[in-house]
């Protein structure tokens, strides 16, 4: 699909704790219809970044757009009731509730209206798969029906996705991700799995101590010598 303007723009941001800098002064854009990827070695600052545009976590420094406005260090659920939801890295479901009944709780940010948060439910069910299991406790679901169901609950930043997956299972959410992006949501993906990436994001930026040291196609980024030298190590491990 097209790109458009930014949609989500974080201007500057550091993040500290303690004497530990997670992200140093960080600035990047994501754009309208974009499907972006974001990488780097453990502790680049990736899920803190997510932190930080999620509202988990207030920055010392820089501010974070979306749409214009200036939403840095507002509180989690008021950033999800204007659009902006993730994933996470070790998948958290309502264990005791229901498929369907996970999915109402993001579905309510939407909207108060039950009847109209229940179809956006079923829909989002229906989308990734899980609608035959509407009515199953969350806590008997495998590992990839689970991160179908993070899928379902939050369509835009996603992290590490892929995480646990064989390869088969990779390039079935390869499959599910484009679906979701050709549907019309931004995406952002964080993400180790380097075969997964490169075969899905359209722009990657790359995080190393929590400072962007790349930013570009996909080709551009993996044949950058600073990146091969800080984080891949060779090309060839991404095939």
């Amino acid at each position: 699909m097209s790109v458009g303007s930014a949609i989500l723009s974080v201007k500057g941001v550091t993040k500290k704790f303690g004497g530990l800098i997670a992200l140093n002064k960080v600035t990047l854009d994501v754009h309208e219809g974009e499907l972006l990827g974001i990488i780097g070695p453990n502790g680049a600052g990736k899920t803190t970044l997510f932190n930080v545009i999620t509202g988990f976590l207030k920055p010392e420094e820089g501010r974070i757009l979306y749409r214009g406005k200036d939403i840095t260090g507002l509180p989690p659920y008021k950033i999800a009731k204007m659009g902006i939801s993730r994933t996470f890295q070790i998948v958290k479901p309502l264990s005791n509730m229901t498929v369907l009944d996970n999915v109402l709780v993001a579905a309510f940010n939407l909207t108060h209206n039950k009847e109209e948060a229940t179809n956006i439910a079923i829909e989002a069910l229906k989308f990734v798969g899980l609608y035959p299991k509407r009515y199953v406790r969350a806590a008997s679901l495998n590992l990839v029906e689970k991160k179908k169901l993070e899928l379902a609950r939050a369509l835009l930043l996603l992290d590490e996705i892929a995480c646990g997956l064989n390869q088969a299972e990779i390039f079935s959410a390869i499959d599910l991700i484009k679906k979701i992006h050709d549907e019309g949501i931004t995406v952002i993906v964080v993400e180790h799995v380097m075969r997964f990436i490169a075969r899905l994001v359209q722009r990657l930026i790359v995080l190393v101590n929590g400072t962007k040291i790349a930013e570009g196609t996909v080709d551009e980024v993996l044949n950058n010598p600073k990146v091969i030298e800080a984080y891949l190590g060779s090309k060839e491990l991404i095939i």
